[in-house]
């Protein structure tokens, strides 16, 4: 459906699910952590949806950018960590766990909010309103779902990873965390040999096809 655009089109369509998918997913891991009594992210001002609080220069521009220029058809990216500090958590394995969780859900629930925007272009059935609103729709469910499932990963840093150092023993959560170092090389070989792309073909197959049947797409 995005190959019918052209480039000045297809970067239009996709700038704004991009960053407020990005921003939103930091922005819910400190919401996340400031109900658990850790307030640094509030105190540096960090749960705003000002994107210029949370762009990182390669994650939120460059790469995206890149993957959307050379036509991937797989886009993907991130904003600056928000800082969490779980010395402040009553609770710190449980808090972790759901802090984490707090971003990947975030995104689900925009590419929900995108699959309803799609559905009223497909409804009002008015080409150049509903056009916009298709496109940004399915620009903003891919960009989120990509998000939410490549987070859930169990790589250190992702957040996936942080479920699992939750679940387990201290000593094997400890060995397991140091993997951390290596997690952006990980990711990028993933990415670099289509690794990546094979390991969640049918996680992102099934997912598109649930919310592009709320879209009515």
């Amino acid at each position: 459906m995005m190959d019918e655009l052209t480039l000045v089109q297809r970067i239009v369509v996709w700038i704004l699910p991009v960053i407020f998918a990005i921003t939103v997913h930091e922005v819910a891991h400190g919401w996340m952590a400031k109900q658990f009594g850790d307030k640094t992210a509030y105190q540096q001002g960090r749960l705003t949806l000002n994107p210029m609080r949370h762009i990182d220069p390669v994650g939120t521009l460059i790469l995206p950018a890149i993957l959307l220029l050379t036509f991937t058809g797989f886009i993907f990216g991130w904003a600056k960590p928000v800082p969490v500090d779980a010395r402040n958590f009553k609770q710190p394995r449980k808090a972790m766990m759901l802090v984490a969780l707090a971003g990947p859900v975030s995104n689900l629930l925009m590419a929900a909010a995108w699959a309803l925007l799609a559905r009223i272009g497909v409804m009002l059935q008015v080409e150049f309103v509903s056009m916009p609103l298709i496109y940004s729709g399915v620009a903003g469910i891919s960009i989120n779902l990509a998000l939410a499932l490549i987070n859930l990963l169990p790589i250190p840093p992702l957040d996936g990873s942080r479920v699992v150092s939750g679940l387990l023993p201290d000593y094997w959560a400890w060995r397991y965390n140091r993997l951390e170092r290596f997690g952006f090389i990980i990711l990028l070989v993933l990415l670099a040999t289509n690794g990546l792309g094979l390991i969640l073909a049918y996680p992102m197959y099934y997912a598109h096809q649930l919310f592009f049947d709320l879209a009515g797409l």
